[in-house]
């Protein structure tokens, strides 16, 4: 659990506070995102987190400890930090950049080789392929992997993620999120996560915290701030088609519903959101799509779903029944 409570950062020479009264808590296992304009204070609050930056006033607990009470560097190991550049040593290989903290820490070489060679391939990078590599020969996607992987080293309760995907392009981008969200709601990390794109932010988190001029607007679900935003700015920050944004945290798996007969001409795996869901159905002009998990087949999801997930104004409420074509 992360507990803050009325934290405050104002920076000399400015008029107003860049963290502004500050309090909210973060619940073990799950993911906050903290996201707005820029200059709201959201990397700020990240970075005084890890003690990166010293607050004015307020108090950070981290697992019920007062973060002022640890000693910084025992702190900091305790946290995984990713950011956007990575910040790979150039002449370390790979598999040196993925033990740093181990090393620091004392591991034998032997454990360290065993956890590094399993970060790789957690992260999808076959060891005997990359392990002696240098981050000179690897894209942007793979040092981002490498990047996460050194994050998840020591097996840190907390971890910090500073925009992990911004230089990323939007195709590798997606596959990402996917593939990094699964080892992480796997692993039940917490994780305090810096964004300045809303669809992001609703893919990727338990929760959403609006940030605006260092104070907090909205703090809940990403389902009720699309729902029922808190006021006029968060309607405008998340978006006109909200209602299609709610439809990007529904997997089409938890809204399949069974179906007799012949199989639909289209399929969809269950992970998928009902975002993608709708795309499918307006490329092919289908209004019906099987759900699949693997190779089985468990239900349909079908235009009339969709249609009452956008409706909807009670986003924890299970949406009527559809009757399966």
């Amino acid at each position: 659990m992360i507990d803050i409570v009325d934290l405050v950062k104002q920076f000399p020479g400015t008029v107003r506070p860049a963290v502004d009264r500050l309090t909210l808590s973060i619940p073990d296992g799950e993911v906050c995102v903290l996201i707005g304009p820029s200059g709201c204070g959201k990397t700020t609050t990240m970075r005084i987190i890890n003690r990166m930056i010293e607050a004015d006033a307020g108090i950070v607990r981290v697992g019920g400890r007062d973060i002022m009470q640890v000693d910084t560097v025992t702190l900091r190991r305790r946290i995984g930090y990713v950011i956007q550049h990575v910040g790979l040593f150039p002449h370390w290989t790979i598999a040196e950049n993925v033990a740093t903290v181990p090393r620091l820490l004392g591991w034998t070489e032997a454990r360290t080789e065993a956890r590094t060679d399993e970060l790789l391939v957690m992260v999808g990078m076959d060891p005997s392929t990359y392990r002696d590599r240098f981050p000179r020969e690897l894209s942007g996607g793979q040092k981002q992997r490498v990047g996460f992987a050194r994050a998840l080293a020591a097996d840190p309760p907390l971890m910090l993620m500073d925009e992990p995907f911004g230089a990323i392009d939007p195709i590798t981008r997606g596959r990402l999120q996917d593939e990094f969200l699964k080892i992480l709601r796997a692993l039940r990390k917490t994780i305090v996560f810096v964004t300045h794109d809303i669809d992001e932010a609703i893919k990727m988190g338990d929760r959403i915290a609006i940030l605006k001029d260092g104070a907090l607007l909205q703090y809940d679900t990403p389902e009720r701030v699309l729902a029922e935003p808190a006021n006029s700015f968060v309607s405008a920050f998340v978006g006109a088609d909200r209602a299609l944004k709610r439809l990007s945290p529904i997997a089409c798996a938890t809204v399949a519903v069974p179906f007799a007969g012949a199989a639909p001409a289209q399929s969809i795996d269950g992970t998928a959101s009902l975002r993608d869901a709708l795309a499918l159905m307006l490329e092919t002009g289908e209004d019906v799509l099987g759900v699949r998990s693997g190779d089985q087949w468990t239900g349909v999801v079908t235009l009339a779903t969709i249609r009452a997930r956008t409706v909807s104004h009670r986003p924890h409420e299970s949406a009527p029944p559809i009757s399966a074509p």
